[in-house]
């Protein structure tokens, strides 16, 4: 498994397959293993490249303020790509929208999965269910408290299963990745500012094909992938049934056929 320094990190990363490079940003509760049903489900097609961002998995740094663009594209540099298609996950289509802005010489295309940004307007807890507003409050109170293990379990509840699914919906490898992944994650130093400010009211500059994923079940992230698809210029959009925050881990079989046929149209 390769790494690249950049600065005050190193990035490990993940390569697989051949052809037009997909660079997968994972979720700020998973790691690079996460994209594995994606990758898989791409046969080999495209050429990815999954990496650990600061305070994920395999990568190691100090402590410091740095830029997560600049992380992203000292991956892409690392492998020799000028420009590549680009697939965020939540955090990680946050930081996607960044580097989209910022580099949009480097961005072929832009996938965002429940993706959100920064300067959009304040959440409306008062809109929610009362079920909703339950594991806000419990969520919010794991985070105030110093119980790792049950923040990880409350993490799994509304990321994986879904914040208006039952808990313990999605079972087997896949709960068992997800706590692994976020463990390491909950126990991680805060690896500092990561330079990206609010993109809320730019995302409408984004000029690339653009595809906006949301599972159904993720009733939170709604507002910002609804902002995404209406303000993107010919973005795609689409709802996916029956999954969360994170249907690409899952391995939701429309959310892996509608990126692969979304990948094919724009290589076509």
């Amino acid at each position: 498994m390769p790494f690249v320094h950049c600065e005050s990190a190193d990035l490990a990363y993940d390569v697989q397959g051949g052809g037009p490079p997909v660079l997968l940003v994972h979720a700020g509760v998973t790691d690079k293993r996460g994209w594995r049903p994606l990758v898989g489900s791409l046969g080999g097609s495209f050429r990815t490249i999954a990496y650990d961002q600061r305070g994920y998995g395999e990568s190691t740094y100090e402590p410091a303020p740095h830029s997560a663009v600049d992380d992203a594209i000292a991956v892409l540099d690392a492998e020799g790509v000028d420009q590549a298609i680009v697939i965020g996950a939540s955090n990680g289509g946050r930081r996607s929208i960044h580097l989209a802005l910022d580099h949009p010489e480097r961005v072929r295309a832009l996938t965002l999965i429940g993706a959100g940004a920064h300067g959009g307007p304040d959440d409306d807890v008062e809109s929610y269910s009362d079920e909703v507003r339950a594991l806000c409050a419990a969520y919010e109170a794991a985070e105030n408290g110093d119980d790792l293990d049950e923040l990880n379990r409350i993490e799994a509840h509304v990321w994986l299963d879904g914040w208006v699914a039952p808990e313990g919906r999605v079972q087997g490898p896949v709960r068992d990745l997800f706590l692994s992944m976020n463990g390491i994650a909950l126990r991680s130093a805060d690896p500092g500012d990561d330079g990206t400010g609010s993109a809320w009211d730019r995302v409408g500059e984004i000029a690339v094909p653009t595809l906006v994923l949301l599972g159904d079940l993720d009733v939170v992230c709604a507002p910002a992938s609804e902002h995404f698809a209406a303000t993107i210029p010919g973005a795609q959009y689409e709802v996916l049934e029956g999954t969360g925050h994170l249907p690409h881990l899952e391995g939701h079989a429309r959310a892996l056929e509608v990126i692969g046929d979304f990948l094919a149209t724009v290589v076509a």
